[in-house]
């Protein structure tokens, strides 16, 4: 069963001869707890494709139906409703608080939506991203791949159905880089989510349920 159903979808930034196609007709259906994997070149659309998923861009045209509803018929107040509680975003420059602590960055997605942690859930995710004992650390204090398993956890604190990774283990050695792969992998098939991860290492896009490419705006099947 699809969760998410893009159609036709395409998004251009400027006018004239300083137009830029970013996605052009896309099509594209992902099916709710798979591993999508979206490789190719620098500018050639994968960014866009995450940002207009996630609800943070609106496409010039085209539809996006995700679980039975049209991104680009809501109005900002139900988009930022659906960021905060249907996506969890990973990036790759982890976009971490400097004053808050682990824990607090962690929870910050339920705090904006007024709500709190579940403290067992809480308490499980830290141990299984191996933050326990960082959890009132600065993120200043940490190594860069405790911030990105704490960028990990801030995205899954919620359990979103979508998990939308751009470039999560870009600025990671190869052993940290397997870590945060294996880590994402497993809570996604613990809690029956779908990601859609873009990257630039083939080695990573092999390890996902389905391979796209885009180039120059255009998305092309690559497979599994």
């Amino acid at each position: 069963m699809s969760l998410i159903e893009v159609e036709n979808l395409s998004k251009q930034y400027g006018q004239g001869e300083s137009t830029v196609h970013a996605l052009r007709q896309a099509n594209l259906a992902v099916e709710a707890g798979s591993f999508m994997a979206v490789i190719g070149p620098s500018g050639s659309g994968k960014s866009t494709l995450l940002h207009l998923l996630g609800g943070v861009d609106q496409p010039t045209s085209g539809r996006i139906n995700v679980d039975g509803q049209y991104l680009e018929q809501m109005t900002e107040q139900e988009l930022s409703l659906y960021r905060r509680r249907s996506v969890g975003f990973i990036f790759q420059f982890y976009n971490l608080v400097p004053v808050l602590t682990v824990e607090e960055n962690i929870t910050l997605p339920l705090m904006l939506d007024g709500r709190g942690p579940e403290p067992d859930w809480l308490k499980e995710l830290m141990e299984r991203l191996g933050l326990a004992d960082r959890r009132h650390s600065l993120p200043g204090q940490l190594s860069g791949g405790q911030q990105q398993r704490a960028a990990i956890a801030r995205a899954l604190i919620h359990r979103p159905s979508i998990v939308l990774a751009d470039e999560p283990t870009g600025n990671l050695d190869s052993r940290n880089s397997r870590e945060i792969l294996m880590l994402l992998k497993d809570a996604v098939q613990r809690l029956r989510q779908t990601l859609v991860l873009i990257t630039h290492d083939q080695s990573i896009a092999s390890q996902a349920d389905r391979v796209v490419r885009i180039e120059d705006g255009r998305l092309k099947e690559q497979g599994a």
